[in-house]
């Protein structure tokens, strides 16, 4: 007991110590890339042939890392243990205390303190322990290969004979140091790393949302349904029963064509659920990566993805997935923004169409009050008080509630008041506005909206009279 005493906190101190230092260096050695490593070897930096020779039989040193870290942990709570207990004596609160104590020192020191340093200084780290570690695989290399054998013995399937060591960290640094060197170009590195992103990106976040589907009800006709993928450039639509949440299945533009172009009556006679297929249903928060190997595996081009309350949240297509890795491609309509808001006389305004409903206000409220000041005249008596005049004189748009609620856009207004997306040449009459929906193909050949044209309805009602 006296030794206890005596010996115990330097004992403590010293296996705390040790632990935190092996840790340290562990996750130095895991942090760093092979490819870096030659670059190093190549510029002569001291210590850079060795730390070559680690990573070159880098899964025994940190299995033999892992082992003598253990052994420190072990070591420091036992010791703790038993110094408490000589100086509390034997009771269930002696034991609590010394788990929670060794708990979280060994968290702070090792967990943490230890594995911060280490990822912001690996290469300076592991150059300096490279000689240590080599010396330590000579003496204890046996041990480190039978740790390596039993847990590929212990892990359910294919195991690795030199440990799951090859990381996304390496591989990235690879692709830097190619790109640096000419070898790779900017786009190609650029396509290799949202590949690698795949992985931590959620179909929620490159989605169809659920405002922008377009869909067609189960108890329309193939030739409806025909008309409908040739209007919107869509050659998949989800087909719905009662509601949106009720997704029965996905109609393929090349079935309907199947079963309308010979067909005597345009297809009429022939319903979409006939046609469709199988809908896929698929969780928002699914790894890209994943999903997309389903996808492939499964001959599925189209997935309808369900929140965390099983409702539809929106639906994702294998080229969204692809667009991920390739980006976004630029085709001639491209070439020149569209300006937000151009004027086009007689009270009437081509907007883009993700202008908001409050700019979309302010809009309007600016050509009233200019309107009214240019009948008034540029005479200071007349325009005195104009701010009251305009206010009698003038009529803002005036939304309802749950248009503001569940509205943002100018196309999300046309959505709302449709009940579908709207497509090009669509009209929308809605709060004293009247708005015809714009747009062209993209580079799939799909139809979407890109602007409108808006003007009040009284306006176009005095001119077209």
């Amino acid at each position: 007991m006296d030794s206890i005493a005596i010996f115990g906190p330097l004992g403590v101190f010293l296996a705390l110590l040790m632990g935190g230092a092996l840790s340290l260096v562990e996750t130095a050695v895991s942090a760093i890339s092979r490819a870096r490593v030659e670059v190093l070897v190549k510029d002569e930096k001291p210590g850079a042939g060795r730390l070559l020779d680690v990573i070159d039989n880098r899964a025994q040193h940190i299995n033999l890392l892992i082992l003598l870290r253990t052994v420190c942990e072990a070591a420091g709570a036992v010791l703790a243990a038993g110094l408490l207990l000589t100086w509390r004596g034997d009771s269930a609160s002696t034991y609590v205390i010394a788990i929670a104590a060794v708990t979280v020192i060994t968290f702070v020191v090792i967990g943490v303190l230890s594995r911060t340093l280490g990822r912001q200084n690996p290469y300076s780290i592991s150059l300096k322990t490279a000689p240590l570690l080599l010396g330590m695989r000579r003496l204890l290399g046996p041990i480190a290969k039978l740790l390596v054998a039993v847990g590929n013995f212990l892990a359910p399937g294919r195991g690795f004979r030199d440990g799951p060591f090859a990381t996304e960290v390496e591989l990235r640094e690879l692709v830097d140091i190619a790109s640096e060197r000419g070898i790779v170009e900017r786009d190609e590195r650029r396509m290799i790393q949202s590949v690698f992103d795949l992985a931590s990106t959620s179909a929620r976040s490159v989605m169809v949302p659920r405002p922008e589907m377009l869909w067609i009800e189960s108890d329309k006709t193939a030739g409806q349904a025909t008309s409908l993928c040739v209007r919107s450039g869509h050659s998949r639509l989800p087909v719905i029963g009662e509601d949106v949440d009720d997704i029965v299945g996905v109609v393929y533009l090349k079935d309907l064509v199947a079963k309308t172009y010979y067909s005597q009556d345009g297809g009429r006679s022939v319903s979409v659920s006939d046609v469709m297929r199988p809908p896929v249903f698929v969780p928002d928060s699914r790894n890209l990566d994943d999903l997309l190997e389903d996808m492939q595996r499964d001959q599925v081009h189209i997935a309808m993805l369900v929140d965390e309350y099983g409702a539809i949240a929106g639906l994702i297509s294998i080229e969204d997935i692809l667009e991920e890795i390739v980006g976004e491609i630029a085709d001639e309509y491209d070439a020149t923004e569209m300006a937000p808001i151009e004027e086009l006389g007689d009270g009437k305004y081509r907007v883009v169409a993700r202008l908001s409903l409050e700019e979309l206000q302010e809009l309007f409220a600016e050509s009233d009050r200019q309107q009214f000041l240019d009948h008034r005249g540029d005479d200071p008596d007349e325009i005195h008080d104009s701010a009251a005049e305009i206010s009698r004189h003038t009529s803002p748009l005036e939304f309802s509630e749950e248009q503001l609620d569940e509205v943002d856009t100018v196309a999300g207004l046309g959505a709302f008041e449709l009940g579908r997306v709207p497509i090009p040449g669509a009209e929308v009459t809605t709060a004293g506005l009247h708005i015809v929906y714009e747009g062209g193909r993209d580079r799939r050949g799909r139809l979407k909206i890109r602007s409108a044209v808006v003007s009040r309805v009284g306006e176009n009602t005095e001119r077209e009279g």
